[in-house]
């Protein structure tokens, strides 16, 4: 977290820096979009190869204001910094600076002391061409509370990893795209159909200071119970969930013909691993390149389906982790 005594130029006022986020190819709000181009658009902002980095904060006045600047590095530098629980003073050049937008695009629960409750700053056409921006709607289900439930299945890997029971994975040896390990919606916590999205999904932002960090699946909020592991037969006759064999279709698409940038990223993870973080129209995927994957759809509110590790999937997460955009 920022301090407050951090201040760059936000309109004619300093701005008391709250945080920052980065916002590139590799690494950026997925609230915002599904891949980078899509998340520079909601900011209006050309999607340019290196990025960009955003500070938030308040004036003076106590408005929300979000800088941007193109001094990436130097932005990286504080986030590590604070993550690191060491003080940073976040001063970016004036010639870094990019523009000023009004609002902000992420909800924070932190304020600058000493200054007035954030607040829209009052229009001024001078120096806003529209609206302030505001968070993405995360009080109903949809695409941005999706994004968020699968950012937070990545941070909470091994806690939804332990509730998967692997034996409640089909083994008839199919491939895993007509469904012989495919488990969304017929197993996988606990013996249930799958886990809910983290309740803190909705977070509060890229500090999440109220965000749940423990979050780990319920079965038992589960809205189909599955066949019991130690009966074969009710195993062999479930049906292949049709949202899980889309995905990996569509996944496996990007492969051939790369989508846009962003929209498949790898991330550090242990051992030899990757995180892998794929995103398309109504899905997000997280998976670890030596374990299986987890789903979440527009279309199946709050439910985390799990994909069976399987024949194909380790070639699929294997050739997408090839053609990833990987932090520099």
């Amino acid at each position: 977290m920022a301090g407050t005594d951090d201040a760059v130029a936000a309109g004619d006022d300093a701005l008391y820096v709250l945080t920052a986020v980065l916002l590139t190819p590799a690494k950026f709000p997925s609230v915002l979009g599904d891949d980078y181009p899509e998340a520079c658009a909601a900011l209006g902002l050309a999607p340019l190869a290196d990025g960009y980095g955003l500070v938030l904060g308040q004036d003076g006045a106590g408005a929300r204001w979000t800088v941007v600047i193109d001094d990436v590095s130097l932005v990286a530098v504080a986030i590590a910094s604070w993550d690191c629980g060491m003080e940073y003073e976040l001063s970016p050049d004036e010639r870094t600076v990019v523009s000023a937008l009004p609002g902000w695009p992420l909800a924070l629960s932190v304020s600058a002391p000493g200054v007035p409750a954030p607040h829209d700053p009052e229009h001024d056409p001078e120096i806003m061409d529209g609206p302030p921006l505001t968070p993405p709607n995360t009080e109903t289900w949809g695409p941005a509370q999706r994004r968020l439930g699968a950012d937070e299945i990545a941070l909470q890997w091994a806690s939804w990893r332990d509730q998967i029971d692997d034996s409640t994975f089909l083994t008839d040896g199919t491939d895993v795209t007509g469904g012989a390990d495919v488990t969304g919606g017929t197993g996988g916590f606990e013996g249930a159909a799958g886990g809910k999205a983290p309740e803190g999904a909705g977070g509060t932002g890229p500090d999440r200071p109220d965000a749940d960090s423990t979050a780990t699946p319920d079965s038992g909020d589960a809205t189909a119970a599955a066949p019991a592991a130690s009966d074969p037969e009710a195993q062999s006759t479930r049906a292949p969930h049709t949202g899980i064999r889309r995905v990996l279709a569509e996944v496996r698409a990007y492969v051939d013909s790369p989508p846009p940038l962003g929209r498949v990223r790898s991330a550090f993870a242990s051992g030899d691993a990757r995180t892998l973080r794929a995103d398309g129209p109504g899905w997000s995927m997280v998976a670890r390149t030596d374990d299986i994957a987890f789903v979440l759809l527009d279309d199946e509110p709050g439910e985390v389906l799990p994909v069976g590790r399987g024949p194909e999937l380790p070639g699929l997460l294997e050739a997408l982790d090839k053609m990833a955009v990987r932090p520099s």
